[in-house]
């Protein structure tokens, strides 16, 4: 579960590289004058996150797991998948806030692409390799492979589209489960949303006007595709017991949700300061009503879905 380690310091780091400017205006974008102190601010922000992130992993995460010759570690199906859309959503962000802040710094588009679109990738590459070398753990490919989706993610539409017309968004809600497991899920909020994969729910989010065109649609107003699982007290199937407390059986299930949602980034104000605020919100999902079919039993409503 590391790559939530760097999804929590990452978020931090969005929303406070995105009120000092690096969620740039169009205008900017468009006719980029090079800053050689915003580029400055840019590579030191970026290394200082990945310095942190590996520092904190060889220091205190891996500090009491046994070194192993490398090995593999086949976690594909592990989760019902929740695990990879987590790792396609770090990757986006990191690759997004790259690319953004590259942007910003005056960097022309193709080396924004190249060296911010490819951050995410690039940043949690090493990190699924270390993994390789401890026990219990191991080099996944499927954790390469949703790494590099959400990294395309980003470059594909920049490449297509000129913009990032289909936003990736996470939304968490406290699940049941975790009163039932005598603290495998986590006891308090913060570890619930780092251990409790029931949870979690990955959206993707695109416009409604991209799809029904009509100018009483504003463009800020999304429809939104998510995807989560629930039931899941271990990575593989059900743990039967922790800590000598019986968990009881439950049928793990997908679930596929369908909802509205804001795009922050399209709403403008005259005040700049909330504008950079808005932009800096661009991976929130907005609780809203949805409707949901799962794979158990089949249909539910709800009046909002955080």
């Amino acid at each position: 579960m590391k790559f939530h380690l760097t999804i929590s310091l990452l978020l931090v780091l969005v929303l406070n590289i995105s009120l000092i400017g690096f969620a740039q205006s169009d205008s900017v974008s468009q006719t980029p004058i090079f800053h050689k102190g915003r580029f400055a601010a840019v590579v030191a922000t970026e290394a200082a996150l990945y310095a942190g992130t590996m520092s904190y992993l060889n220091f205190i995460w891996y500090k009491d797991e046994k070194r192993v010759p490398f090995e593999f570690y086949n976690d594909a199906k592990g989760y019902l998948q929740v695990d990879k859309f987590g790792h396609a959503y770090g990757a986006y962000l990191e690759s997004y806030v790259g690319y953004k802040a590259l942007r910003w710094s005056g960097a022309s588009k193709k080396k924004a692409l190249l060296y911010g679109g490819t951050l995410g990738f690039l940043l949690q590459s090493p990190i699924e390799i270390v993994d390789g070398f401890y026990e219990g753990w191991g080099f996944s490919w499927s954790d390469m492979a949703a790494n590099a989706v959400g990294s395309g993610m980003v470059i594909g539409q920049e490449l297509l589209f000129d913009e990032q017309i289909m936003k990736y968004k996470f939304s968490f809600r406290r699940s049941p489960y975790s009163k039932l497991a005598n603290g495998y899920l986590g006891t308090t909020f913060a570890g619930q949303i780092l251990q409790d994969y029931n949870a979690h729910t990955y959206w993707f989010s695109i416009g409604l006007n991209r799809i029904i065109r009509s100018e009483h649609i504003p463009d800020w107003l999304n429809i939104d595709v998510g995807y989560g699982a629930n039931g899941m007290f271990g990575e593989f199937e059900n743990i039967k017991k922790w800590g000598n407390v019986v968990i009881p059986p439950t049928q793990r299930y997908r679930q596929f949700l369908f909802s509205l949602d804001i795009d922050w980034t399209k709403i403008k104000t005259k005040n700049r300061f909330l504008n950079q605020v808005f932009q800096s919100m661009f991976m929130i999902k907005l609780p809203f009503p949805a409707i949901e079919i799962n794979t158990r039993n089949g249909f539910q409503l709800y009046g909002i879905y955080y």
